[in-house]
């Protein structure tokens, strides 16, 4: 019966004679614990070092002047200002806006008027083109009432053709159409139309002595100018 050999160490700790495979797992063992002691170690020098550095910071808020502002108030300080500027900028928008749409509305204005007196003038040239045709029929109206003899004015015919005559300068003048003065007055290139001259001891010179075409006026524009004769 052959004898097995077997190697044999001592554990150094324990004074404890095992074998070379015992003795390597006792090493690996105590590799095992030698790193998590310095695991400890690592971790509690960690700890203290933090310790420290919140003990400081105690102690330097502790020493912060009297009225020194924290950092939340100064967070919330700036939180408000940058709301006031973004009120005021909102304020200017508005005010802005608010002068742009008065001054559309002025322009709208303007423009509503100027269209309504174009309107106006335009209906004014309009009426004035008709009414302008319808006063050789006025004239011819006056015309045949000079010719009629004073026994014929009484006549039927002669007085419905004076009532409807009456009509027409009635409803002319409700419309606007005036008869220009001229025997008299001091002649007015404006509304007169000299076409010759003569002399008068009833008027000065520069004075319409006779009216040969009568002249008429609509909402103060000059229709006919009066065609007279001027005393020189």
């Amino acid at each position: 019966m052959s004898e097995e050999k077997t190697d044999k160490v001592i554990n150094k700790d324990t004074g404890e004679t095992v074998t070379e495979e015992k003795a390597e797992d006792v090493s690996e063992l105590e590799e095992a614990v030698e790193a998590a002691a310095e695991d400890a170690k690592a971790e509690d020098a960690e700890i203290a070092e933090e310790s420290e550095e919140a003990e400081s910071s105690e102690g330097e808020k502790e020493e912060e002047p009297a009225g020194k502002k924290s950092w939340a108030e100064k967070k919330a300080e700036k939180k408000a200002q940058k709301a006031d500027k973004e009120k005021e900028a909102l304020k200017a928008r508005v005010e802005e806006l608010e002068d742009k749409t008065k001054r559309q509305l002025a322009e709208f204005e303007n423009f509503r008027n100027r269209s309504e007196k174009e309107k106006a003038q335009s209906f004014d040239r309009g009426a004035a083109s008709v009414l302008e045709k319808l006063l050789p029929v006025v004239d011819n109206f006056e015309r045949g009432f000079a010719t009629v003899d004073e026994a014929d004015k009484d006549d039927a015919f002669v007085v419905g053709m004076d009532k409807v005559y009456k009509q027409l300068m009635d409803e002319l003048d409700k419309i606007g159409v005036k008869p220009i003065e001229a025997v008299g007055k001091e002649f007015d290139p404006n509304f007169h139309n000299a076409v010759m001259q003569t002399e008068s001891d009833e008027y000065e010179s520069g004075f319409v002595a006779q009216e040969l075409l009568k002249g008429y006026t609509y909402h103060d524009t000059v229709l006919r100018h009066s065609m007279v004769s001027v005393v020189q």
